[in-house]
């Protein structure tokens, strides 16, 4: 069967990103035996237009549509990014008659609610890249859909239930080829690559176990570097370790390190790091393998409130972090979630004296917690009355401690005037 794959993202929320996700199932669609297209509406192209030339030059069998993200998370004027995707498929359907299929990490989310508003025949939540090609080879020879894991057929719901595969090195890398490098030179992108899915961390706020699960799978470090080489020798040199946290299990990352110090590429990257625990040795180690920059997320600078969001370090962890990585020239970027749970003025004051304490490179802040299905925020919050127990969340709804809101706004107005170099 012949598939176009859209990235259906045209967003550059924190940084342009290139559909990682919808590759790997590109690329095991291809490595099953189908012919498949990939299409990434993000450099700029009109969606419309695009569409069709992609749909009359390749006349699919059936259109994948990869969404990765439902809303921008800002409370005061939340964008609601679902529209543009539910564009895109109307803009398939106005162009072919193949059926549409949804997936990717936001659509993860909210499977059902999502295929609904969307309008798509079917979705795949999780793991595409088992799932697509196993549909396409069900639809080629007229087979039951019943019984693909992770699969969503609308008005008939979830087929069966989704399955996380350990071995991740069983889905292979996609090809360089299927990334725009014209982009990826002009446009300031970094490569993504993930070597771990799934976080055992059970923040309170945080989707990512609902989207990879709550245990660690990895890729082997060999098959990695392997592929970073292949990218390499394509002209990419700037990538962004995407996994949830980069230094979890250490002993994973320093491995990674170490093989790609020895492989001698001259790249630079960037990562997420967890600040608990950090090891000197891996931290040096990643800074002569190329790290140039982490996203440090604690998201607090009170003990209390990290306590409240379920966070397993302390503000000494932090500050160790931040100067660990500060003495190796890696630069910083941190991240504030005001407003969560017990969240109140002392406490906010508190968070925000701290990260100005820390002189990092970049700071991001923000005000009022999108509160995500399935997590402990979204249990309070429904104790609480802010939300309704039968509340799907597709429509995006925020955690602010009562009474502070206001008040909040204008703190964060201030100490915005006086700090240039912050984001809000």
């Amino acid at each position: 069967m012949k598939a176009l794959m859209v990235s259906a993202n045209t967003e550059h929320i924190n940084m342009p990103t290139m559909p990682l996700g919808l590759a790997c199932v590109t690329e095991a669609t291809r490595r099953a035996g189908h012919e498949a297209e990939l299409v990434d509406l993000l450099p700029g192209h009109k969606i419309e237009e695009t569409i069709k030339r992609s749909i009359y030059s390749f006349s699919p069998d059936i259109i994948g549509i990869s969404v990765r993200n439902i809303d921008d998370q800002c409370m005061d004027s939340p964008r609601f990014l679902l529209d543009q995707a539910r564009t895109v498929v109307n803009s398939c359907r106005r162009f072919s008659n193949a059926p549409v299929v949804i997936g990717g990490a936001g659509y993860s989310i909210f499977p059902e609610s999502a295929l609904n508003f969307l309008g798509a025949d079917m979705g795949i939540e999780g793991e595409g890249e088992a799932c697509f090609p196993a549909l396409l080879d069900h639809l080629q020879y007229g087979r039951s859909l019943s019984g693909l894991p992770g699969l969503y057929l609308r008005d008939h719901g979830l087929q069966a239930g989704r399955i996380f595969e350990k071995a991740l090195d069983k889905f292979h890398m996609p090809k360089t080829d299927l990334f725009s490098a014209k982009a990826y030179k002009e446009g300031g992108y970094w490569l993504p690559v993930q070597t771990r899915r799934g976080c055992p961390m059970n923040c309170s706020y945080c989707s990512t176990s609902n989207i990879e699960g709550d245990m660690i799978r990895r890729r082997s470090p060999d098959s990695v570097v392997e592929w970073l080489a292949k990218c390499v020798e394509a002209g990419f040199r700037r990538f962004y370790f995407v996994d949830s946290i980069f230094n979890l299990p250490p002993s994973y990352a320093l491995s990674l390190c170490n093989l790609i110090c020895e492989a001698s590429f001259e790249i630079e990257w960037r990562c997420i790091l967890y600040p608990g625990n950090i090891d000197e040795t891996l931290i040096k180690t990643m800074k002569k393998a190329g790290c140039s920059e982490i996203s440090l997320g604690f998201e607090s600078g009170c003990d209390r409130i990290l306590k409240e969001m379920n966070k397993k370090f302390n503000r000494r962890d932090i500050i160790r972090a931040a100067g660990i990585t500060s003495d190796y020239g890696i630069r910083r970027m941190g991240f504030l979630l005001l407003g969560g749970p017990r969240e109140d003025r002392n406490s906010v004051v508190e968070s925000l004296c701290f990260i100005d304490s820390l002189d990092l490179e970049d700071t991001m802040i923000t005000m009022g917690i999108r509160i995500y299905p399935h997590t402990e925020l979204a249990k309070i919050a429904s104790m609480e009355g802010i939300i309704e127990s039968d509340d799907d969340l597709l429509f995006p709804k925020f955690y602010i401690a009562e009474g502070i809101q206001d008040w909040l706004k204008k703190t964060l107005d201030e100490w915005m005037k006086d700090h240039p170099g912050w984001i809000m």
